[in-house]
């Protein structure tokens, strides 16, 4: 509104001031039409003028300020009756005189402008008539004035006006941002908040809200007290389910006169449990998620990986600036970077490279080793349950069945293919942080 409004008002100035300067220099030049009428004589049909005029400028050459008597047809030299002294110096027949002067009516005045020498100028026109013994006389005064002072006074002022409108538009803005600014701070405090949430760094809102943002901030509290103690509850309950699966299980592989039958469906239950409870207890995609670091986690992992494979001399590359964030569950990511790296342990022969990477607002982690690889007519049976397309000694075949499931839950990606950098397996997991919420 104020780019808009105070322009507006600054041409309505400026219109208003042209308008009434060229009201004013009418004035003035019809005052001196007046006074020269005043001073004039018709004797036997003669014009008779005095030689100077009172006004001086009138009797300066080239002054700026002229003025010409006409009889009726001006276009006709000899109709010139007088002319100022000021005119001596100036061409007044290559004037461009309007055609509405030729056929000025007596008692009608023009108010117009001309070009006298390439120069703007502006004429005031008066016709009048004088009688003598019953004869009219008619003539017509014009007044003449340069226009040049007018125009670079309009010029003045305009820049003038255009000069303080920038200076008071820019202090109104100025204002305006400080007010906005002032204004809206509980919003901004709000955003910051909130993504010091999603980034694993604050647990609730704490900053103090006007009433118009109270009532949302304290159902924002709410919703994530209450989603955090539904969250552990549900973990509670499926670990007490699984302890009272795990330890009938067990009582009966102890059994010795169990079949080979009946032990093979016994440890496909447990892996089932096992497989099913890692799904269940997924943070998934769930209403709201919270941002953890990847980097504390990672070193975490790999410390433990690294105690467990100690005795092999296999290394581990980490590239990683060590500021991602994964939108979920710290059990979660655990789950996920520990199937895939303890397999990566498996087939590696001595390298293997974890690269941690943001790109356009997705979290992007690749486990490479340089392994013997997968084969592409493997990479669709390798991620079905419970199926196996490794040659490992340890682990159970499920490992990428719960990555699978576990990055479905996330609605992210996961992708199987050769690593160029080392020759091996490449697995890439994706992880949108602005995909839409599902339940899980």
């Amino acid at each position: 509104m104020v780019v808009i409004i105070l322009p507006t008002i600054a041409f309505i100035i400026m219109s208003s001031f042209e308008k009434h300067m060229t009201r004013s220099i009418e004035n003035e030049l019809s005052a001196y039409s007046y006074a020269i009428l005043a001073v004039a004589e018709v004797e036997q049909a003669e014009l008779i003028m005095p030689e100077l005029l009172i006004e001086n400028q009138f009797n300066v050459s080239g002054s700026g300020l002229y003025a010409f008597i006409s009889g009726p047809a001006l276009q006709q030299k000899n109709e010139l009756l007088w002319r100022s002294q000021s005119l001596l110096t100036v061409n007044l027949t290559n004037a461009q005189l309007p055609s509405n002067l030729v056929t000025l009516a007596t008692g009608n005045k023009n108010f117009s402008s001309v070009e006298i020498n390439s120069s703007p100028h502006f004429i005031y026109s008066y016709a009048v008539s004088f009688s003598e013994d019953d004869v009219d006389f008619p003539l017509t005064v014009h007044i003449v004035r340069d226009k040049l002072t007018f125009l670079q006074l309009i010029s003045d002022f305009k820049q003038q006006l255009w000069f303080g409108l920038a200076i008071l538009m820019v202090i109104i803005l100025f204002f305006q941002l400080i007010w906005l600014m002032w204004t809206l701070k509980p919003l901004s405090i709000l955003e910051q908040e909130v993504k010091a949430i999603e980034q694993g760094r604050a647990e609730k809102l704490t900053s103090v809200y006007p009433k118009e943002l109270s009532t949302l901030t304290t159902q924002l509290n709410q919703l994530l007290a209450t989603e955090q103690k539904q969250r552990q509850r549900y973990r509670n309950a499926l670990s007490d389910l699984a302890h009272s699966l795990k330890t009938p299980l067990a009582v009966l592989q102890a059994q010795s006169d169990i079949s080979a039958v009946n032990q093979e469906q016994i440890t496909r239950i447990n892996t089932t449990i096992d497989h099913q409870l890692k799904r269940a207890q997924s943070a998934g995609h769930s209403s709201w998620l919270l941002g953890i670091a990847v980097k504390p986690v990672v070193d975490k992992l790999l410390n433990t990986l690294a105690k467990i494979y100690h005795s092999e001399n296999k290394k581990v590359e980490l590239n990683s600036t060590g500021k991602q964030t994964f939108k979920g569950d710290e059990a979660d990511l655990l789950e996920l970077l520990g199937n895939l790296l303890d397999n990566a342990y498996k087939a590696a022969k001595s390298t293997i490279l974890l690269t941690i990477s943001q790109q356009d607002d997705a979290l992007v982690m690749c486990i490479e080793d340089d392994g013997i690889g997968i084969q592409e007519s493997e990479i669709t049976q390798i991620l079905e349950r419970g199926v196996r397309a490794d040659t490992y000694q340890k682990g159970h075949g499920v490992g990428l069945a719960i990555v699978r499931d576990l990055v479905e839950s996330y609605q992210g990606t996961l992708k199987i293919s050769h690593s160029t950098t080392l020759g091996g397996a490449k697995f890439t997991l994706t992880f949108p942080h602005k995909s839409p919420h599902s339940s899980h």
